[in-house]
């Protein structure tokens, strides 16, 4: 199956959530954060401005980015489960 996102939308597969600290203390599930960091795996064509031309995005497909904690909405396409935000939520592009 394919994921193919539209206008300034971005698919993002989320890295595994941190399970223990830098000391080495296991977290317990309630005290797990949601993921904030991952891949995109698929970029819109970007939104059309004013003059009705498409205003591309600044990431694209395999760029490592860093986004909101609550933002955006989780989808499974088959086995794998993506997160899909808008590009403006999409907090930094990680090198």
């Amino acid at each position: 199956m394919r994921l193919e996102v539209l206008n300034d939308r971005v698919a993002i597969e989320l890295d595994a959530p941190e399970t223990e600290t830098p000391g080495g203390i296991v977290l317990p599930d309630n005290a797990k954060t949601k993921a904030t960091r991952g891949v995109v795996v698929s970029a819109g064509p970007g939104n059309l401005n004013s003059w009705g031309k498409r205003q591309p995005l600044l990431v694209k497909k395999g760029d490592r980015v860093i986004i909101g904690q609550y933002v955006g909405d989780e989808v499974e396409v088959g086995e794998c489960t993506f997160r899909i935000v808008k590009e403006e939520d999409i907090l930094a592009k990680v090198e």
